[in-house]
């Protein structure tokens, strides 16, 4: 059973969020402020932290690297700024759900990212999503029984996607992965290669159904 540490100052916002947790086989501590959730991170070695950043005793930014060694930190916040989310990924974060949310989101982003973290020392080399298979050693990408034909820049940008399938992969990673530092890596370039990409990768249907736009922040490829 998976132990989640809750770190908000709300009392009923750590109710509903106990509750979701416990609904779904968790253990659960909870601490009020950044001073409790140090002390609770030591004493408990949680596997997760749910982490609100409007802490009254210091900004739940600052807590991220002390917390995130060896565990996932989902941050849960009502701050839905670009820039907040960014910073969070960039200093540890593995993924990042603005309030209010849905408890079913929460909790798929939460097995996510502790199924991400488990298997991180593990060598997947195969990935699938739906009849999408992308074959890391062979570099490889099928939809069902055909090859899909791709520019090394639309490969390299899928590939991280897909060896963090299913957390946000920001920008700047992909265009470091596709231009390599030899182009202008305009932002525009990126959208307009994922745009690509959706075209060769996903089934006549609604858009994102392989690749989701995280708005300002990244992409995610979709879970199996």
């Amino acid at each position: 059973m998976p132990k989640i540490l809750v770190v908000d100052d709300d009392a009923a916002i750590r109710r509903l969020l106990r509750n979701t947790l416990v609904r779904a086989d968790y253990a659960v501590v909870e601490a009020a402020n950044g001073r409790e959730a140090l002390a609770q991170a030591g004493a408990e070695h949680p596997d997760a932290v749910l982490l609100d950043l409007g802490l009254p005793d210091r900004d739940g930014l600052a807590l991220i690297p002390l917390l995130a060694a060896g565990r996932v930190i989902l941050v849960v916040s009502a701050r839905d700024a670009t820039d907040e989310k960014v910073a969070a990924l960039d200093l540890g974060a593995d993924d990042y759900v603005t309030k209010p949310f849905d408890s079913e989101e929460l909790l798929a982003r939460l097995r996510v990212a502790l199924r991400h973290r488990r298997d991180a020392d593990a060598v997947q080399s195969v990935v699938t999503r739906g009849d999408l298979t992308i074959d890391l050693d062979r570099r490889s990408v099928r939809r069902g029984d055909a090859e899909v034909h791709l520019t090394r820049k639309e490969y390299e940008v899928l590939a991280v996607l897909a060896r963090q399938q299913g957390r946000v992969v920001l920008h700047k990673q992909m265009i470091a992965a596709a231009w390599s530092g030899d182009e202008d890596p305009r932002i525009e370039y990126l959208r307009i290669l994922i745009r690509n990409l959706r075209q060769k990768l996903e089934a006549p249907g609604p858009i994102g159904s392989v690749i989701a736009n995280e708005l300002g922040v990244g992409y995610r490829l979709l879970g199996a």
